[in-house]
């Protein structure tokens, strides 16, 4: 074993040594929470808190639907080093006259949330009401992409980006930052500001291919999208090049090939160190309908993706001693979320892809130990269901108000008509969702954004429970074991 490996796995083991003795004092989860651009972390965790404070509508969380939850309330961040996860705000953006959508995750943050409760067993009720604190860890997904880069050299790296940036889907958004490298020779002289320009435009490339047409990932290394307090350092500054020819330390490929390094030293290293490696559960938050929109490609894309970041988990069933040596995840969620864009007939057909996008995963999850679920939730549930008549036929289909600037068949919306939507169906085949069995292409599957449901007031005056499509089953899963 490597001197680096050895030194990483005691760090972890006395880690997790010291959160095992807390937790004997004080029952804690920690929740992981994570999921690529647009997959809907933010509003899952701000509905989850929120549905639990308000005593929301949650028939399949157990511990709700036997009456045993006594109280669940916010308590202070218990990680001084880590932003807490700013509740308050998003849920008033949520809840608000106007209701919007709350600003998408762009860095780690935290939130503690403490669930006062009455056991199951007779004999531990007769020493009073239990307490579960669940810290949920929020994360991007493209932070997770980054960890196969600590098996990696600058060079195979630099192959892998350069040929992904020059692909059919991708050129268009690389050209700036191609037509830039192709002037650079990479031995030549080192010069901070070539490394800065190249950094830039491979940065831009980056947040053209998350912000703009279909390309759904963007790419390592994450923190070029989310530099945070690094932003401008060295560890930030570097991009790919083309193959060296060995000149020397001076050059600006071995400087390059520096930060790259100082990168995994810095970046990687200490997030997987001090907050990947603690997480006892985790949800996996996938925009599935999103790829589906964007065609076969994309899927086949997502897959390939999703395979990279779950090669990242180390999942296996905890016991006493596992606890102590080394953490594992020992529950994992996937969801495929906006499923209130389809009519509840279709959700199954909605899983069933998911689980085809990670049985890899999830059959070395299992072999492992670990309780792996695969389902479709809606964390904000935004339509109403319905029926139309279409040439003497009656469809199933879904009401909502479609976001401004969304246009359904050549109409363009404003975000205050409410407008039926047939988005299509989904194939029964999961395969064929791939590209397989038909040609390529969408399939006449078209998914529009919609905007925030308006809540009512309850009889005591307060905001109702944000609704929500089996939120209460993910809850479930991820803690109602721990609330027996």
């Amino acid at each position: 074993m490597k001197v680096s490996n050895f030194t990483d796995t005691t760090v972890d083991a006395f880690g997790s040594a010291k959160a095992f003795a807390s937790n004997l004092v004080q029952p804690t989860v920690r929740l992981g929470v994570t999921g690529l651009a647009r997959s809907g972390k933010t509003v899952f965790i701000t509905s989850l808190i929120h549905n639990l404070m308000t005593s929301g509508r949650l028939p399949f969380f157990d511990a709700a639907a036997e009456a045993r939850i006594l109280r669940v309330y916010l308590e202070p961040q218990p990680d001084d080093a880590v932003a807490r996860f700013d509740y308050e705000q998003h849920i008033s953006d949520l809840t608000g006259p106007q209701p919007q959508w709350p600003q998408s995750t762009r860095r780690l943050s935290q939130v503690r949330i403490t669930i006062d409760y009455q056991p199951q067993s007779f004999w531990k009720r007769q020493f009073g009401h239990d307490r579960l604190h669940v810290d949920i860890v929020d994360y991007p997904g493209e932070w997770l992409l980054d960890l196969p880069l600590l098996e990696q050299s600058f060079s195979e790296w630099s192959a892998a980006a350069i040929a992904r940036a020059r692909s059919a889907k991708r050129k268009g958004y690389a050209k700036a930052y191609l037509n830039l490298l192709s002037k650079i020779a990479p031995d030549e002289p080192q010069d901070e500001t070539k490394a800065r320009d190249l950094a830039q435009a491979y940065t831009d490339y980056l947040a053209r291919c998350r912000d703009e047409g279909d390309v759904l990932i963007a790419g390592p290394p994450g923190r070029f999208l989310m530099p945070g307090d690094l932003e401008g350092s060295p560890a930030l500054t570097f991009s790919p090049l083309g193959p060296s020819n060995g000149s020397g330390d001076a050059s600006l490929w071995a400087m390059m090939a520096r930060r790259f390094e100082a990168y995994k030293t810095h970046v990687i290293k200490p997030f997987f160190r001090d907050h990947f490696s603690r997480l006892d559960r985790q949800i996996v938050l996938v925009d599935a309908l999103g790829a589906l929109n964007a065609g076969n490609e994309a899927m086949g894309e997502l897959e390939t993706t999703l395979a990279e970041i779950l090669e990242c988990f180390r999942p296996g069933a905890n016991s006493w001693l596992s606890t102590v040596l080394r953490r594992r995840i020992d529950r994992i969620a996937f969801a495929a979320t906006k499923a209130d864009h389809l009519h509840h007939t279709s959700h199954d057909r909605l899983e069933t892809i998911l689980s085809r996008l990670v049985e890899g995963a999830i059959s070395r999850a299992e072999f492992a130990g670990a309780e792996v679920k695969v389902l479709a939730l809606a964390a904000i549930r935004t339509t109403r269901e319905g029926e139309v008549s279409q040439r003497g036929e009656k469809l199933p289909c879904i009401l909502g108000y479609p976001m401004q600037g969304e246009t359904i068949g050549g109409k363009l919306f404003d975000g205050q008509e409410e407008y039926a939507v047939f988005p299509g169906d989904l194939p029964e085949n999961p395969d064929m969702a791939f590209g397989q069995g038909k040609p390529p292409g969408r399939g006449g599957i078209h998914f529009v954004r919609f905007r925030p449901p308006l809540l009512d007031e309850t009889s005591r005056g307060s905001t109702a429970a944000l609704p929500h499509i089996r939120l209460d089953r993910a809850i479930n899963f991820l803690v109602g074991d721990r609330l027996t």
